[in-house]
């Protein structure tokens, strides 16, 4: 099974093809390709599979979401993986 985390971009590498950025996972800080949601900018949260955002989402949604994994001992680290 596979799960897409939700998490906040905390900085964007500059000119980089494909658009990456660094997103925060509860915590747990992460290069994420950006390719696939160009609008997305600093604060805003998207949900990650394998690496790649995949979509945007809400701050109350990506909460909601986190509060779920929380509750599952390490299924951050599990997914998002050293």
């Amino acid at each position: 099974m596979c799960l897409g985390i939700p998490g906040r971009i905390v900085t964007l590498d500059g000119d980089t093809d494909p658009r990456t950025g660094t997103v925060d996972f509860d915590g747990l800080r992460r290069p994420v390709c950006l390719a696939y949601t160009p609008e997305a900018e600093i604060g805003d949260y998207v949900i990650v599979h394998v690496g790649f955002a995949i979509s945007l989402v809400d701050e109350e949604e990506a909460a909601r979401t986190l509060a779920v994994l929380r509750a599952i001992p390490d299924a951050i680290e599990t997914e998002l993986g050293p």
